[in-house]
């Protein structure tokens, strides 16, 4: 199978006052398409980093990250925006929905071209039927989850990436947060989760464990 992502030696600095801190320290791995990866360890241990790096939130100190054979280091800003908008679909611990919108206005921010029909569908897809006015605040933590995953959609993107997405949640949403991902990857979408949560982890194909900024089959 073809890989959808590749990040090889990735190195990540940061500086804290005179001292250098080193987040990743070479790392190297690839996702082929369709798969679905989860990423554990310690806090600390350079997950978000990792998640950051992959979602061309940030760019390495030193190595590459290539992204559907496109190394995201020779791209300029626009093109990074442009790839990270249309092939990223990005779901967060604590949603990061605006409390001010809708679930279906949430889901038609990220769209290029306001489409209500589109939205709908989405949010149906994920389980949310004739919710779409409900405010962030009218919804259990469960079903906010669900308007993030579905924003994350908004664009079609060939690659999800989730950041502790059970973390804010009980064992029951959890289980049908893992469910509704595990759906979208048995539907062909390639999925890489960060999370302290084995039980979700148990969802994905493979888990790798990071310490000190190195990945541990």
């Amino acid at each position: 199978m073809t890989d959808i992502l590749e990040i090889k030696e990735a190195w990540k600095t940061y500086k804290m006052g005179t001292e250098e801190v080193n987040a990743l320290r070479g790392v190297n791995f690839n996702l082929e398409e369709g798969s679905f990866l989860a990423v554990m360890g310690p806090s600390g241990s350079g997950k978000s980093t990792l998640l950051h790096l992959a979602g061309m939130l940030d760019l390495p100190s030193k190595g590459d990250v290539i992204l559907k054979g496109k190394n995201i280091s020779d791209l300029s800003g626009k093109e990074q925006a442009h790839l990270r908008r249309n092939q990223i679909g990005f779901v967060f611990q604590r949603f990061n929905l605006l409390s001010q919108l809708t679930a279906m206005e949430n889901v038609m921010l990220p769209m290029l071209k306001q489409d209500k029909e589109k939205a709908q569908e989405i949010l149906d897809r994920v389980g949310l039927e004739g919710k779409y006015d409900r405010l962030p605040t009218q919804l259990s933590g469960g079903e906010e989850q669900r308007v993030a995953i579905a924003r994350a959609l908004a664009n079609d993107p060939l690659l999800i990436l989730a950041d502790e997405p059970t973390g804010e949640l009980d064992t029951h949403n959890s289980r049908m947060i893992m469910e509704l991902l595990t759906k979208l990857n048995q539907e062909g979408m390639s999925i890489i989760i960060v999370t302290h949560d084995p039980m979700a982890a148990e969802y994905a194909h493979k888990t790798v464990e990071m310490r000190d900024g190195k990945i541990f089959s």
